[in-house]
């Protein structure tokens, strides 16, 4: 179990990380999401001992990390987003020197090293120069480090930058994999694939945490308004401008001619569906209704309001 107490960090003025609180328990494959500079990639290097912290601490089970560094960074597993690798090594070569650093050695080596070889899918490259690997590979092997402790805690930052679809689906469900018996901390822009992956996510935004929940927690408690596309036929000027006025809970964001029918995109406050006003709207105008369609919020709308000026959920 992790827990992050009111952490800051701060560069001179700066302040990227803003009192912060969190829990992360065993077994959870949490989402760590925010805009560049948002601040998480400096909470990961204070949650992983790499940064030391201006105000608050963290907790890995009975240690906090400011009085048990080495002994917190012995239970984490870290993947950095830059990945530093010894591109002159042989692949096996840095995975024994890692594991020599974290104290596997020995018989315990080679059982660790069969393990990411086939977690991590580093067999056809086990005996190849890092530098003669594809990026894709790279990423693999900076994973292969960061599991050849066989850790309780992964903290991944990034970790399928660089991968192409089908390996991309290959370390989503490694990491699955690893959720059922470790507690797993991601952080990533694709925000599909945190969708796909995790069972949590905490969104950060100027150093401040503005959302956290499961992704269906965070569906129903976002607080926004749900956009309508709605198609129509033989819809005079006037009779679009009287829309809004006989429905004042909808909103005209944009109205265009394609195809000979009229696009309107509207919009509306969840708690107001107004669509059935909106049909009989259309029966009375004599509008011929070829489209109504509309559109939940989804992770990307959710992250794009929280990281914009003046967001806020419920």
């Amino acid at each position: 179990m992790i827990r992050v107490d009111n952490l800051s960090k701060s560069y001179d003025e700066v302040k990227a990380v803003k009192s912060i609180n969190f829990e992360l328990n065993d077994g959870e494959i949490v989402g760590f999401l925010g805009a560049n500079g948002a601040g998480k990639s400096t909470t990961l290097k204070v949650m992983t001992g790499y940064l030391s912290p201006t105000r608050g601490n963290v907790h890995v089970n009975d240690l906090n990390i400011l009085d048990n560094t080495h002994a917190i960074q012995k239970q984490i597993g870290y993947l950095p987003e830059l990945n530093p690798l010894y591109g002159e090594m042989r692949v096996y070569d840095l995975l024994e020197f890692t594991g020599n650093i974290r104290n596997v050695t020995g018989k315990a080596f080679k059982t660790a090293l069969a393990r990411v070889i086939d977690q991590c899918g580093l067999k056809g490259v086990i005996h190849k120069s890092v530098s003669e690997c594809s990026k894709g590979y790279k990423q693999r092997i900076g994973l292969a480090c960061a599991m050849i402790h066989d850790p309780k805690i992964l903290i991944l930052d990034e970790p399928v930058t660089g991968l192409d679809p089908n390996q991309i689906v290959e370390i989503r469900n490694l990491i699955k994999d690893l959720g059922t018996e470790k507690l797993v901390l991601m952080s990533s822009h694709i925000l599909q694939e945190i969708q796909a992956t995790v069972n949590r996510i905490i969104i950060i935004h100027k150093g401040e945490i503005v959302a956290d929940g499961t992704n269906e927690e965070l569906m129903s408690g976002f607080r926004g308004n749900t956009k309508l596309t709605l198609e129509v036929k033989n819809a005079e000027d006037e009779s679009i401008k009287g829309l809004t006025e006989k429905i004042p809970s909808l909103s005209l964001l944009d109205a265009e001619v394609k195809n000979g029918s009229q696009l309107l995109q509207l919009e509306y406050p969840k708690d107001q569906d107004p669509r059935e006003a909106l049909f009989k709207y259309a029966v009375d105008s004599n509008w011929v209704v070829t489209e109504m369609s509309p559109h939940s919020a989804n992770l990307e709308s959710i992250f794009r309001t929280l990281t914009m000026e003046d967001s806020a959920i419920a």
